[in-house]
């Protein structure tokens, strides 16, 4: 048994996708989420300059003693999952690897697409994964920006949302893909307007669902999952800008789980 905390950070709201997927399979973990709000969006940066970012925020959760840090967010996953892996004295896990893997055993066609930001798309991660499992699996990508912006601003739905998924969406269904992959964490927020401007036979994969089962077998396999007897387990949410919709936004979607959003300084240089 362990009741340290479990770790989970995005540069805003879209981890709580995560999160929630989380508490489905591990209801009594102890959970610390961080959203860098102050630095959102993350996509559009140099990769270079998020991993400067992730460091800082991993340090901050070190501080919290967390048993496992989750990289709920593909941009900071592309940047430094790898270097974090090989330094971190706790577990880490990023979310584009389960999301890969779940695409590849599902797809019939061999053919995949993905939405995700800049950043992600440019790394070029869910490709180097997918062709880890089956090279013969071809990968469409289209950066989707304003759907990240969407979603931070708590515009979950509307004519102009779905008109901007279509044309997100266009090429891709074009390509004759089978399966997309959610590959942004802010996404399945609006996962149903998604599926609604998808070709019918098209699976939707979500980071948030695979990433979240990763960590169960995780908590499992090295038996630091925490006691379901001593207390109710606490959910702790910080944030770095003191203007976003963060808790807003985190109420739509995690209900009576957030109460709170506690804003902290994090200086990165």
């Amino acid at each position: 048994m362990d009741n340290r905390p479990v770790g989970v950070f995005d540069s805003g709201v879209g981890g709580l996708t995560v999160l929630k997927e989380i508490i489905k399979l591990v209801p009594d973990e102890n959970i610390i989420y961080f959203g860098d709000t102050a630095r959102f969006p993350y996509g559009p940066r140099d990769l270079n300059e998020v991993r400067k970012f992730v460091y800082k925020i991993t340090d901050f959760f070190y501080k919290q003693n967390v048993k496992l840090l989750v990289i709920a967010c593909n941009t900071s996953t592309a940047a430094a999952l790898d270097d974090l892996k090989n330094t971190s004295h706790i577990p880490v896990i990023g979310v584009i690897e389960p999301g890969a893997r779940a695409a590849a055993y599902t797809t019939k066609k061999n053919k995949v697409g993905v939405i995700a930001t800049k950043g992600t798309v440019c790394s070029n991660a869910y490709e180097i994964e997918i062709k880890k499992i089956n090279p013969e699996i071809k990968l469409f990508s289209v950066a989707a920006p304003l759907l990240v912006d969407y979603v931070e601003e708590g515009i979950l739905s509307g004519e102009e949302l779905k008109k901007t998924i279509y044309n997100y969406l266009e090429p891709l269904n074009s390509c004759d893909i089978d399966v997309l992959i959610l590959g942004c964490t802010h996404f399945p927020l609006i996962e149903n307007e998604i599926k609604a401007c998808c070709k019918k036979e098209t699976k939707v994969i979500s980071s948030a669902v695979e990433t979240a089962k990763d960590i169960k077998r995780i908590l499992e396999g090295r038996k630091i999952f925490a006691d379901s007897i001593d207390s109710i387990p606490f959910r702790v949410f910080y944030e770095t800008s003191s203007t976003s919709k963060f808790l807003e936004v985190g109420k739509i979607f995690l209900g009576p789980e957030i109460k709170e959003v506690k804003k902290i300084k994090l200086d990165i240089y």
